[in-house]
């Protein structure tokens, strides 16, 4: 059974945090008159809050979370109408995404889910969401080559990650890349899109490998590493996979030696490590929490007003605030809460996200985005070098 929250006004501050990651129904009833006579638009949040990638699956929900609250204690939508939350937890498996996405859209009636994490959670579900007619938000950047009318995708895909950081890791010395990856199909693909660009530049690829989920000791892939002579390890390793390979990295006579290139590194990954095991990871992102621009700091004050000053602020958690408040103003925009009249609305329309202004184009249903590379100094992220806004080419041909 999904965890219901519906908020309403100034209320909800305290009640969100009460809830956590677990959730809880906030019946219509104690409500007063004037919000019980609007029929609530109801908002699925698919992400995996156990399983191996909850870390990820709690960043996208809080950021959902905080844009449909700050849209409800606004007085909501179209005259009046709340959002209610419904939280589906897909414990990072395909198959209990797929239950989980058929509960949203036939018993609890959503307009439209946000999430998940994984690329294997969203190509097992696609299917469900493009037969009913409902749309799914997805808000983690992946390896792309979804083309659909019901999948909108505020995601960086290789163009915006792989091409940035095989030109800044060759232009600071890398020749020789070992690839290391979860095994599955976004680390595979995002390898492949590396091997790639990293040979056309005239780099070499000493060895690639994926890891069984959960793996614990990573001694024998270190040693390969050392034995090939590698001078950069590529991760695409996720969750809590990452964590430990790179407190094992960390610790061997590979640390100082050999580089680290981490997709997906952010302020989710440094709270679980030291400032000495995270010193010198480089990566690739949309937005970090110290970045020097007016929008960030904004974001940034917004999420601990409402979290606390020790909540993480990630690029996932702009992401998802970014993804669902374009979903608010489409509807508004739309002045409907009918599926295909926002789901059209949501085309073309600028907002500011945590880093420069973005869009949902229509040829694709993808977001063309601004990039930062970046990197762990003193236990914080900082900009190495900002990009600026990269046009990723059209994932339906």
């Amino acid at each position: 059974m999904e965890d219901k929250v519906k908020i309403a006004g100034s209320t909800t501050r305290r009640g969100l945090l009460r809830l956590g990651l677990g959730g809880v129904a906030l019946s219509a009833l104690g409500m007063p008159a004037i919000v019980r006579a609007a029929e609530p638009i109801r908002i699925g949040i698919l992400q995996p809050f156990s399983g191996g990638l909850e870390l990820l699956g709690g960043q996208g929900a809080q950021g959902t979370e905080m844009a449909l609250l700050e849209a409800n204690e606004a007085g909501g939508v179209l005259d009046g109408r709340m959002f209610e939350i419904i939280r589906a937890d897909t414990k990072t498996d395909p198959k209990t995404a797929v239950e989980k996405s058929n509960e949203l859209i036939r018993s609890n009636k959503i307009v439209a889910a946000i999430g998940p994490v994984s690329s294997a959670e969203r190509d097992a579900i696609q299917s469900t969401y493009e037969r009913f007619k409902t749309p799914l938000l997805y808000a983690t950047d992946y390896e792309g080559g979804v083309c659909s009318q019901y999948i909108t995708c505020y995601s960086a895909l290789p163009s915006h990650t792989v091409t940035p950081l095989v030109d800044y890791a060759i232009e600071t010395g890398s020749k020789s890349f070992f690839l290391l990856g979860s095994d599955y199909i976004w680390p595979q693909k995002m390898n492949a899109a590396f091997r790639s660009d990293a040979e056309s530049r005239g780099a070499s690829i000493a060895g690639e490998e994926y890891g069984a989920w959960g793996a614990k000791d990573y001694a024998p892939t270190l040693r390969k590493i050392e034995s090939t002579g590698a001078d950069t390890v590529v991760l695409t390793v996720v969750g809590g996979d990452a964590v430990t390979f790179v407190k094992q990295f960390a610790a061997s006579p590979l640390k100082g030696k050999v580089k680290v290139l981490f997709f997906g590194f952010s302020e989710n990954y440094l709270s679980g490590l030291s400032v000495e095991e995270s010193e010198g990871i480089v990566g690739t992102a949309n937005f970090i929490a110290t970045l020097d621009k007016p929008e960030a700091k904004e974001l940034v004050a917004k999420v601990r007003a409402r979290y606390g000053d020790s909540a993480i602020i990630s690029n996932t958690v702009d992401a998802h605030y970014t993804m669902t408040r374009i979903l608010i103003e489409a509807i508004k925009k739309a002045g409907s809460a009918e599926i295909e009249a926002f789901n059209a609305a949501m085309l073309d329309m600028p907002i500011m996200s945590g880093n420069g202004e973005v869009q949902i184009r229509s040829s694709d249903r993808h977001a063309d985005l601004n990039v930062l590379i970046v990197g762990a100094k003193a236990g914080q992220m900082e900009v190495l070098k900002d990009i600026g806004r990269i046009d990723a080419p059209s994932q339906c041909g």
